[in-house]
C-alpha cells in the first residue's frame, strides 16, 4: 500500500548530518576551518551511504565545511556524482563562541537563551540563530523548485541547521527546535507536498526505502482538495 500523503507528486529531501570528528561533543566547532571526519566519522560516512544506495538522488549537497564536504562525498561516490556547495547550509556563524568547550559555554549567560528562546540569541560576533533559519529554509526551497515536483535530493550540513529546517518543516517556533535532535550521520527525511511538508523519518540510523510517487491511486482522482491522509493513512506496507 502507498500512504496518501503519496498520491500527490513531491520533492524530497534527504538531511543528513555530517559524521563525527575529533571535536564532535566536547567542543563546538562552528566554522573552524580544516576539521575532518573522524575515522568513526569516516566509518559513518561510509555506513551512510550504504543506506541511501537504493534511493535516487537528483542532487548531492553539502555545506562548504570540510566534515560535510567528507560526508556528502562518500554518498557521492559509488554514483559517480558530484557533490554541489550551497553556503546556505554552512554551520551556524557562532562568533567569539568558535572552538570553546561546551562546558564553559554552558556557564555563559547567552547559553539560557539559546536553549530557552533560540529565536532571541544572536551569538558574540556571529549570526542570529533566526538567520541561519532563514537562509537554510530559503536554500531548501529554492532546490525545491530546481528539482521540480519529483525530485529527491540529499543535503549534507549540520546539527542546528538540520532541527531549524525541521522545525520549520513541522511549523513549529524556532524556540521549540532544541526538542529536535540530530545526530552525526543521521538521516531525516522531509517530503514537500502542494500544501505543506510531510517529516518521513527524523534522525532515523536504519536503511532507508522511500515509498514511490505516484499522482493517482488506484487510477482514481483526488478529490479531496487535501494532500494529508485522514486517520493516518494506511502506511507504506
Amino acid at each position: 500500500m502507498i500512504d496518501a500523503c503519496d498520491t500527490y507528486v513531491m520533492t524530497t529531501l534527504l538531511l543528513a548530518r555530517h559524521g563525527l570528528t575529533d571535536l564532535t561533543g566536547p567542543v563546538l566547532a562552528g566554522r573552524t576551518p580544516g576539521v575532518h571526519l573522524s575515522e568513526a566519522g569516516r566509518a559513518q560516512a561510509a555506513a551512510l551511504a550504504g543506506r541511501v544506495a537504493s534511493v535516487r538522488l537528483d542532487a548531492i549537497v553539502s555545506s562548504p565545511l570540510e566534515r560535510c564536504r567528507e560526508t556528502a562525498q562518500a554518498v557521492a561516490e559509488g554514483r559517480g556524482a558530484d557533490v554541489s556547495i550551497d553556503e546556505r547550509f554552512i554551520e551556524c556563524g557562532y562568533g567569539t563562541w568558535t572552538g570553546r568547550p561546551l562546558k564553559e559555554l554552558a556557564e555563559e549567560p547567552l547559553w539560557q537563551v539559546v536553549q530557552a528562546h533560540p529565536s532571541a540569541a544572536t551569538f558574540p560576533e556571529g549570526e542570529p540563530l533566526a538567520v541561519m533559519q532563514h537562509r537554510a529554509v530559503a536554500a531548501v526551497r529554492e532546490w525545491n523548485q530546481r528539482l521540480g515536483s519529483k525530485g529527491v535530493y540529499l543535503v549534507c550540513s549540520h546539527g542546528d541547521v538540520i532541527k531549524a529546517i525541521v522545525a520549520d518543516a513541522l511549523g513549529l517556533h524556532l524556540d521549540q527546535f532544541q526538542r529536535i535532535t540530530a545526530d552525526p550521520a543521521a538521516l531525516t527525511v522531509i517530503r514537500y507536498a502542494p500544501l505543506r511538508p510531510f517529516l518521513l523519518r527524523l534522525n532515523d540510523m536504519g536503511d532507508l526505502r522511500l515509498p514511490e510517487d505516484s499522482e493517482e491511486k488506484d487510477g482514481g482522482e483526488n478529490i479531496t482538495g487535501s494532500d494529508a491522509a485522514v486517520g493516518g493513512g494506511p502506511g507504506t506496507t
